[in-house]
């Protein structure tokens, strides 16, 4: 219960980034400046007690060193500049709707490494929660999309499979909260050189954005994401991880959209659908689903 908790806490809190982001790049904010003052504050906030934590303690980073570059390079940073740059050819809900597929992924690369198959209810529930994205997402598979734009997609989708790989990792004795800032430190220092590089357009601006129809200034909002829906959603996620273990977690993950369908009620006023209200009942019997056969398959096992 208190992984799915964390796990829980930590889809509400990504599911802000949405919102703060639009209210920034409706005042003229690329997205290259939203993501890149994200991830380097957040990664400015956890640098003491990253280092406090870890002192006496070097010699764990120095074991840890692959996971969190897995975690930094590719888990954040990657994740993020690959969706940015989907979204430039394919519509953003197929886009997110790819990333979210990083769960399948995880599940099919467990497969493939310990030559276990999941159980069939765990096959059901992944199922039953990738047609749910789809409904809540609104994204319609059809003709015309740009190979580029679904490539960088699929690479979101690894991105976000090695988020929760590298985070249930826990061998390396490293605590989620030191682990968070090495990783995001990491990934700020790349998207600062890709910002330099002009891949990402930066431009920040300091106009009022507009939450809920009300003006705040582009520093509050910037605070609100960077200490919600990044340092306490990174942490708590990656605590989730290691309770509930990579699959499972990635599984719970899919309530991001359901979050995002809530925020989205209360602060933008805009119902849902009828089909994003069914794609919400999917993703819930999903994740319900995969983990009874967790359960049933650790059962077994003992």
């Amino acid at each position: 219960m208190a992984g799915f908790l964390l796990a829980i806490g930590s889809a509400a809190s990504f599911a802000l980034s949405g919102i703060f982001a639009s209210a920034l790049m409706s005042s003229g904010w690329s997205p290259g400046a939203a993501a890149t003052a994200r991830i380097c504050f957040a990664a400015l906030v956890l640098l003491v007690p990253t280092l406090i934590m870890l002192r006496g303690s070097w010699q764990l980073v120095r074991r840890a060193w692959g996971s969190v570059l897995l975690f930094g390079v590719l888990a954040v940073a990657g994740c993020q500049l690959a969706f940015f740059l989907a979204v430039q050819f394919i519509p953003p809900s197929l886009a997110l709707l790819i990333e979210f597929m990083g769960p399948v992924l995880l599940m099919l690369w467990s497969w493939a490494r310990t030559r276990i198959a999941p159980s069939g209810l765990t096959l059901l529930g992944a199922a039953l929660a990738v047609l749910g994205l789809v409904a809540v997402s609104g994204a319609v598979l059809g003709g015309g999309l740009h190979p580029l734009g679904i490539v960088f997609a699929l690479i979101a989708a690894v991105g976000n499979a090695s988020y929760f790989a590298a985070g249930a990792k826990a061998d390396h004795g490293i605590p989620p909260l030191p682990f968070v800032g090495l990783g995001l430190g990491v990934a700020g220092i790349m998207l600062v050189i890709v910002s330099a590089t002009g891949l990402l357009p930066f431009v920040a601006k300091t106009d009022p954005g507009v939450i809920a129809g009300r003006e705040f200034s582009p520093w509050l909002i910037v605070t609100g994401m960077v200490l919600i829906s990044t340092v306490l959603a990174y942490v708590l996620g990656v605590a989730a991880s290691r309770r509930l273990g990579a699959t499972v977690a990635s599984f719970t993950g899919y309530s991001e959209p359901l979050f995002g369908i809530l925020w989205t009620i209360l602060l933008l006023s805009v119902l849902p659908t009828g089909m994003q209200w069914l794609g919400a009942a999917l993703i819930i019997a999903g994740v319900a689903t995969v983990k009874v056969g967790e359960l049933r398959a650790t059962k077994s096992a003992v």
